[in-house]
């Protein structure tokens, strides 16, 4: 039986099978439109019945994180200025040492140079007394 020799008689009339199929075709896709079109219908309802929280507490605390965001931005702009402005000190008081160590070498030559001093002003008077001495030896 091939669907060509398919017949339908219905109230005294008879479909062919061919017509049957389209029939058939059409009627299906039509329940399935409306049974698509039910669903998405029910969805939408589920979607509309749910309920939308407060979202304001959260925009505040946005608000306060976002400010807060800023001032640490700033606050590390000014944390980079200072770590520079801390190396150039630590290369200045470095150069300070090695100019600080060459002027504790030269007060140590000068405390010699001073001892030597001493020792020749003392020499000098010496001799002047000496020479006094032999200039007026009766005094």
């Amino acid at each position: 039986m091939s669907l060509e020799d398919t017949e339908l008689k219905i109230g005294g009339t008879s479909f062919k099978g061919v017509w049957i199929a389209i029939v058939l075709g059409i009627g299906s896709t039509i329940g399935g439109g409306g049974w698509t079109a039910s669903s998405l219908y029910s969805r939408l309802e589920a979607v509309e019945s749910t309920q939308i929280p407060d979202v304001s507490p959260i925009q505040q605390n946005l608000a306060t994180l976002g400010t807060r965001l800023e001032t640490l931005l700033s606050q590390q702009e000014k944390l980079l200025e200072l770590n520079t402005d801390v190396s150039e000190l630590a290369n200045e008081i470095e150069a300070m040492k090695g100019t600080v160590a060459k002027a504790e070498i030269i007060i140590e030559n000068i405390g010699d140079v001073d001892g030597k001093i001493k020792t020749l002003t003392k020499e000098v008077e010496d001799l002047w007394q000496g020479m006094d001495y032999l200039s007026n030896p009766l005094k």
